[in-house]
């Protein structure tokens, strides 16, 4: 016992030294690859390529000052979410479509971070009692935010008055780029593309609960065997190739005959511009896209993430881990000196 009392004493010593010192080393070196992880994707990146660092609530510009605490609250908005505007140039700006005024700007969103391999989450909060976002679904935000290059992530909409819920994914880019990493504008605008093709399909089966979480599966594995394609140099496919291919993914989920010719072939346009956007080059986008889609397979209403998905940024953890490891090594090495 008297051993074991001194091996702890002394690896306790040694972590604290080994924090002052060495770690200290390693931190460095995580610090510098983290800015120029950065600096490369200010330029605009094709993936999300560092962790979420912290929470951020983004409010559009055009939500009533007196309804910004309701909203807030609704958001789950805690005292330590950073606070953005989203405005009609940002709209504009990510998304490629001007003449949006600020005013039209209503709903809003709440970004924080999720464990690593989390995929995007999204959930839709009611606004006293009322879901204010009538058209674009958990679902869809959650593929289309995936197709943009976003990764772990859990995404919270509200708005304080009905409104479609187009613009919500501007707050959720306008916050990325806050904390440094700024998407490439053609994945962006791409994916937008998608998320236009597949609402008439969804407001047809607005009866359905189901439909909205399989037709984003099927069209979030169909992107992710095209961006394959491209990956192995193969031809680009054809808008007849990508319908295909589509309309066996939706048989696959069982919706297919609740999807029509004319929405079929939308789809297929808006996901052949996925396909020649820099999205597709990355080998990233082919795993969070399919582990998005396989989520979504089952997902069914305005709720996809549970507090168990919330997490601390990724660096943290590497920290928190390595430390942990540190002391490992240190009571190791103690133990073998006196063994």
């Amino acid at each position: 016992m008297k051993f074991k009392r001194i091996i702890l004493s002394l690896a306790a010593a040694a972590l604290v030294v080994g924090i002052g010192g060495g770690v200290i080393g390693q931190a460095d070196t995580t610090a510098t690859d983290s800015s120029a992880t950065s600096s490369s994707a200010t330029s605009g990146s094709t993936v999300q390529t560092k962790a979420l660092s912290k929470a951020y609530v983004v409010y559009g510009a055009g939500l009533a000052s007196e309804d910004k605490d309701a909203v807030a609250s609704a958001l789950g908005v805690k005292s330590n979410y950073s606070e953005l505007t989203a405005t009609g140039s940002d709209y504009a700006k990510y998304l490629n479509s001007a003449g949006t005024t600020d005013a039209s700007m209503i709903s809003s969103v709440a970004l924080a971070p999720a464990d690593p391999g989390t995929g995007v989450k999204v959930n839709i909060a009611d606004y006293n009692g009322s879901n204010n976002i009538t058209e674009v679904t958990s679902q869809q935000y959650a593929m289309v935010a995936t197709m943009a290059g976003v990764k772990d992530v859990i995404i919270t909409v509200t708005a304080d008055k009905s409104v479609s819920g187009e613009s919500a994914l501007t707050g959720v880019y306008k916050a990325l780029a806050a904390d440094g990493l700024t998407l490439n504008s053609e994945n962006t605008q791409a994916a937008n593309g998608v998320l236009d093709a597949t609402q008439p399909a969804i407001d047809n089966n607005s009866s359905d609960k189901k439909y909205p979480g399989k037709l984003m599966s099927a069209v979030g594995s169909v992107s992710s065997d095209l961006a394959k394609q491209r990956q192995n140099g193969d031809d680009l496919a054809t808008k007849s190739d990508i319908e295909a291919m589509l309309e066996k993914a939706l048989a696959k989920q069982g919706i297919d005959g609740k999807t029509s010719q004319t929405q079929i072939t939308n789809i297929a346009v808006a996901l052949s511009k996925v396909q020649q956007a820099p999205v597709s080059t990355s080998k990233t986008y082919i795993t969070n896209v399919t582990n998005v889609a396989s989520n979504l397979a089952n997902s069914i209403g305005n709720k996809m993430a549970n507090v168990k998905d919330f997490a601390n940024s990724a660096d943290a953890k590497k920290a928190e881990n390595f430390l942990v490891q540190i002391w490992h090594k240190v009571v190791s090495f103690f133990q073998g000196l006196f063994n």
